[in-house]
């Protein structure tokens, strides 16, 4: 386990993007991996997008098993990813949000609001298209839970 935690910083983006995905499998089936949890909280901080992506789709991955509420704790930073400085990791954040209102439902009115009061005039045309189209379909889901 500790293997792959420490593959989700390797400078081979394919090598650490195998060990994301293993992560989120895991995550799907058990606990086992929520106990890094912290870990992923630290990613958000990284300078590099695919890692503060990969910390934004394991803290949704472990929404289910987080009985200590540490989602609830450090949503206003996981919200700031919503308009991320790099697109890509902006429409993960936000594809993410209805995972974790799934499991969170008290925090569902601060997602709500941070797509809703999304700015997205920093992006380009073409992808500020996209990622209001993603913030949509967030909202869409949000909804149905």
């Amino acid at each position: 386990m500790e293997d792959l935690i420490n593959g989700l910083m390797d400078q081979d983006d394919k090598k650490a993007y195998e060990c994301l995905k293993k992560l989120e499998e895991i995550s799907n089936q058990s606990s086992k991996v929520y106990r890094f949890f912290d870990a992923f909280v630290e990613m958000l901080e990284s300078d590099h997008s695919y890692i503060r992506t990969r910390g934004l789709r394991l803290i949704a991955a472990n929404a289910r098993w987080d009985i200590d509420n540490k989602i609830d704790k450090i949503i206003d930073k996981f919200l700031e990813c919503v308009t991320d400085e790099k697109p890509i990791t902006a429409r993960q954040c936000i594809k993410a949000l209805p995972t974790i209102v799934k499991y969170k439902p008290d925090l569902k009115k601060d997602v709500e609001n941070a797509l809703r009061d999304a700015n997205l005039s920093r992006y380009q045309e073409n992808m500020q298209a996209l990622i209001f189209k993603d913030i949509h379909k967030a909202l869409g889901d949000i909804e149905k839970i």
